[in-house]
């Protein structure tokens, strides 16, 4: 398996659309060389390394075959059919070299954007429905003062009637609810 990771790609039947049309060439220029030192030092590990520079060019040019697509570690063992701990011990130097490639590509992941936006669209509503409550706690206190108001001058009246005889204002008891109309 000392296919190129284009040719790897190429034989599993899918095609690259990279965004740019030179980044497949910038990573393959960048594994291709890894590789091969690792392919020497390791020869054993032949097919373990080729499935993580093959997932590696999977995952940075947005063509996951077998992850989520993220660009972590997690996902890169996932799209190479290896177990996380063969990236985080054995081959540490492809973990390096993928969040360097990573970190080169200076883009967002997709998710990353979706979640950007859903958060400024949940800012959004927040400041508004912070905005409703200010205006509904403003118009809360101008009702309590008016019911205050209304409570002073309707004791003042009733405090006027009892004392005037033949006042035409009358004190009149509390009704109670309406009951229903019988059929």
């Amino acid at each position: 398996m000392t296919d190129s990771p284009a040719t790897a790609e190429e034989r599993e039947g899918t095609t690259v659309t990279a965004p740019s049309g030179q980044l497949t060439e910038i990573i393959a220029s960048a594994l291709g060389p890894a590789a091969e030192a690792a392919r020497a030092q390791w020869p054993d590990d032949t097919d373990e390394i080729q499935a993580i520079t093959d997932a590696m060019v999977r995952l940075l040019t947005g063509v996951p075959l077998r992850s989520d697509g993220q660009l972590t570690i997690k996902s890169l063992a996932e799209e190479a059919g290896l177990r996380r701990n063969k990236l985080t011990h054995k081959h540490t130097g492809l973990k390096d070299l993928f969040y360097a490639l990573v970190r080169a590509q200076n883009i967002r992941p997709k998710d990353t954007e979706r979640l950007q936006r859903e958060r400024d669209e949940l800012a959004e509503a927040l400041k508004k429905a912070r905005r409703e409550r200010n205006e509904l706690r403003e118009e809360v206190k101008r009702l309590v003062r008016i019911i205050h108001v209304l409570e002073v001058e309707n004791d003042q009246l009733k405090a006027t009637s009892s004392t005037r005889k033949g006042s035409t204002v009358h004190v009149l008891p509390q009704r109670s609810a309406p009951s229903a109309p019988q059929p």
